[in-house]
């Protein structure tokens, strides 16, 4: 990715970190976008200011963004202020996420309305801001991070499902797949590549220590650099080559994976 500039959204801490740090080991100049500046700032850890100086250690360009990504005037400066550190924008990793669990029918209309915000229209959003400029310069890398939880309940009888608690957050995840098909299909043919990458099992970031006694007990956990790897996959083909796939990421690497109730289909 040598001479690219990358947006990574929720890039503070777990998987927004890994993408941002593999991107610019592999030569990008990354733009990191968070709420959490600096350590102490929120009660889990990692932090833009951490990244930033990790990256800058082992000699790569990066740049911190702080945004709050649930307030529409924030999301509107990310793109300009990216490329006033870096450059024009030709890859956008829409990473940053949240999640609620609970019963659909018990949450909270604002915890919903944060959930969409985030998940929804800030991706829509940063698309609108980011795409024109990669279809002018004929090249762009959009990738939105998805999840197995877009995918629909199958049963009845719902024995993996009936105590999930993420419906809200599956609807988020599935209208971003579907931002990324239509993306993909309204501008292929200009060089610019959208597509959606998930995890095939749990990653252990700091956000899923905090929620895990959501997780089911038999789900398999990926090693840590896997979304990064195949983010780089994804974002290191040609322009315009591979595009308008829902991938996940032992799939996208061809790496072998445990089978069982909660392993993905390969779609890549």
């Amino acid at each position: 990715m040598e001479g690219r500039v990358a947006i990574v959204t929720g890039a503070s801490r777990g998987i927004g970190r890994y993408i941002a740090e593999g991107m610019a080991a592999e030569g990008a100049a990354v733009a990191l976008v968070a709420r959490t500046a600096v350590p102490g700032e929120s009660a889990l850890p990692g932090s833009l200011e951490e990244v930033m100086e990790g990256i800058r250690a082992k000699g790569g360009t990066v740049a911190a963004i702080r945004a709050d990504l649930t307030r529409p005037e924030e999301v509107e400066t990310v793109v300009v202020r990216a490329e006033a550190a870096l450059g024009p924008v030709d890859t956008l990793v829409n990473n940053a996420g949240v999640n609620f669990y609970g019963p659909a029918l018990d949450v909270r209309t604002r915890r919903y309305g944060l959930m969409f915000q985030m998940m929804v229209h800030t991706p829509f959003r940063l698309c609108q801001l980011a795409v024109p400029g990669m279809i002018e310069r004929e090249r762009g890398w959009i990738l939105n991070i998805t999840s197995k939880q877009a995918r629909h309940p199958v049963g009845p009888p719902y024995p993996e499902w009936a105590a999930d608690g993420c419906t809200p957050y599956g609807m988020c995840k599935a209208a971003l797949d579907r931002l990324t098909t239509g993306l993909a299909a309204e501008v292929h043919g200009t060089g610019v590549s959208v597509n959606a990458l998930g995890t095939s099992g749990l990653v252990m970031t700091p956000g899923v220590a905090v929620v895990s006694p959501h997780t089911p007990d038999n789900a398999p956990v990926e090693d840590d650099d896997a979304m990064a790897a195949a983010a780089l996959v994804l974002c290191g083909a040609a322009p315009g080559a591979v595009t308008g796939r829902i991938a996940y990421s032992m799939d996208v690497l061809g790496r072998p994976f445990t089978e069982g109730p909660w392993a993905l289909s390969a779609t890549f």
